[in-house]
């Protein structure tokens, strides 16, 4: 068996841990880092497959901790992109509404986004047609110009060539198993410890269990999936979104514009069976099964959002059909199925509070001298990045 020895162990090779990894070489120089990804290359999950949405930090309520990061987040990653040359689109984002109750929504959003000191004004129907002319609206809207969309690839290739050049090392193939005592087991021998950072994604609610943490909390994985324009037949300059249902984490369908500038609808968030359910029966576990679905039935009859009108909302959007009949209701155009396909899907890994049957909106994280665990980096976690890590290698240093 290998046996290897390091100051701080990471679980996790996306953003998250990549960061948090730099960070604590920052703090402590001599230290020795290694991150465990148990893939073969980076961006194999969440942090290769989300949108490349740079969030502005309106949609948080300001005493969450999405409010204190994203907004810093925003201008963090932008600058870093401008900086390394990465692929970044600029291009805005117009909040519509289609109903009253969605203009009042809209209201909340705006006073959010002041509350948050981010850059928002509400716009009349006649000024949306001048920001983006495919755009409709009932009276008015919300522009957010900070809003961007990068290259989540080319971020990842750089960040890792960044802890490289500090000295932390990456172990591919390496899965985590267990903990024993004071050594964690996995697929590439036995690793002696410090410090264990977890950042484990879809599976850091599991590894947290082992080590005392997460009680009452599992992570449910929805599927998200985007359809992708193959053959443009109408040009947008902004992203646009619907004013979202704000008892839930997510922001429906909506029109994305790529960092190449081509545009993508969507996404699904589907409940999925087991945490790398991406297509058919691939990466099928059993446990993980049983466990997930232990978990989403009890929600069918206990939740504070209504999940079974979530998930029947949720599965009808696998038509593509259904998908851009939503997606239509925001612009002035009509769109042929002809021009979309669908585009690789991604898992969100939401943390479900098992206790009060509802999603965790915020950012939940745990930890003690011995691990720190990162349990619910859900949207707009990728934004939120480089000042989230920041914070967490600080909540480290009072740990240990």
């Amino acid at each position: 068996m290998i046996k290897h020895l390091y100051d701080f162990v990471v679980i996790g090779g996306g953003i998250i841990g990549i960061n948090i990894a730099i960070e604590l070489k920052k703090n402590y120089r001599d230290c020795s880092i290694c991150i465990l990804e148990k893939e073969a290359n980076l961006g194999e999950h969440a942090s290769g497959r989300n949108s490349g949405v740079l969030h502005a930090g309106f949609y948080y309520d300001e005493d969450s901790v999405k409010a204190q990061f994203c907004r810093d987040g925003n201008k963090a990653l932008t600058d870093y992109c401008k900086q390394r040359n990465i692929s970044i689109n600029r291009c805005g984002k117009v909040v519509v509404a289609s109903n009253e109750e969605e203009l009042h929504s809209l209201d909340t959003l705006l006073s959010r986004g002041k509350k948050n000191d981010v850059e928002l004004r509400m716009i009349s129907k006649k000024e949306l047609s001048e920001i983006e002319p495919m755009a409709k609206t009932l009276d008015r809207a919300i522009f957010s110009p900070n809003t961007s969309t990068a290259s989540p690839i080319e971020l990842m290739n750089s960040i890792y060539e960044d802890a490289k050049n500090l000295g932390i090392e990456f172990h591919f193939k390496t899965k985590y198993l267990s903990k024993q005592n004071d050594i964690l087991v996995t697929s590439n021998g036995e690793y002696n410890y410090g410090y264990v950072v977890n950042c484990a994604g879809l599976y850091a609610d599991k590894i947290a269990k082992d080590f005392g943490f997460s009680d009452s909390r599992i992570i449910i994985p929805f599927k998200g999936i985007y359809l992708k324009e193959i053959k443009p037949s109408f040009k947008l300059s902004r992203n646009i979104y619907p004013t979202p249902n704000l008892s839930n984490p997510f922001l429906g369908v909506h029109f994305t514009l790529t960092a190449e500038n081509y545009l993508k609808i969507g996404p699904t968030a589907i409940p999925a069976f087991w945490p790398e359910q991406y297509s058919g029966l691939k990466n099928f576990n059993l446990n993980d099964f049983f466990r997930i679905i232990h978990a989403e039935s009890k929600l069918f009859f206990k939740s504070n959002f209504d999940f079974k009108k979530l998930a029947f909302e949720e599965y009808t959007k696998m038509s593509k059909n259904k998908l851009l009949r939503l997606a239509s209701r925001m612009i002035n155009f009509e769109l042929d199925p002809k021009n979309f396909e669908w585009s690789k899907p991604g898992i969100r890994a939401q943390l479900l509070n098992t206790r009060s049957h509802s999603l965790e909106m915020d950012f939940i994280y745990e930890g003690d001298k011995k691990s720190f665990h990162v349990l619910n980096a859900v949207s707009p976690a990728w934004t939120c990045s480089i000042p989230f890590s920041k914070f967490i290698v600080k909540e480290i240093d009072r740990s240990i």
